[in-house]
């Protein structure tokens, strides 16, 4: 199950936000800060390396990038630990006049590999669809005049 969103940016200007690793605590929720971004991002083996959280109660780790299709798709594999991993997928589907961007999102780590897929789209949908929009606005506003 996929959380999907609709805007007027093109998939380029979506692809250039993803591609921007500085910008992920900007549309990821629950994202607090970037420490570091790899060079080469978002190259297959490349991190974020970012905070989770709010302060005080801060926990520092990684996403990194798992497999790349330049302009078209990235999956990711998000660590938050204690809680666990994730595998992220985006997908950027081009349209007459924007795209359709896709979220896939499904737990790696126990107890959260337990839980029914339908269950765990129910309980990461609301904070995807917020991540989508973000995603959505800054890729928009790359596009508006100045």
């Amino acid at each position: 199950m996929s959380t999907e969103l609709e805007t007027s940016a093109e998939a380029e200007q979506v692809w250039n936000v993803l591609a921007d690793g500085w910008s992920y605590a900007t549309w990821v929720v629950g994202a607090s800060r970037i420490r570091a971004v790899d060079d080469r991002w978002p190259g297959e083996g490349t991190r974020i390396h970012h905070s989770v959280g709010v302060w005080p109660l801060v926990l520092s780790d990684h996403t990194r990038s798992v497999a790349v299709h330049e302009g078209r798709e990235l999956r990711l594999e998000a660590r938050a630990l204690p809680f666990g991993t994730a595998s992220i997928t985006l997908r950027l589907h081009p349209l007459a006049a924007g795209c359709r961007i896709e979220m896939i999102e499904h737990a790696l780590t126990p107890p959260f590999t337990l839980v029914p897929d339908g269950v765990q789209h129910a309980m990461v949908h609301p904070r995807n669809k917020e991540a989508l929009k973000r995603l959505a606005l800054l890729a928009e506003r790359s596009s508006s005049p100045t």
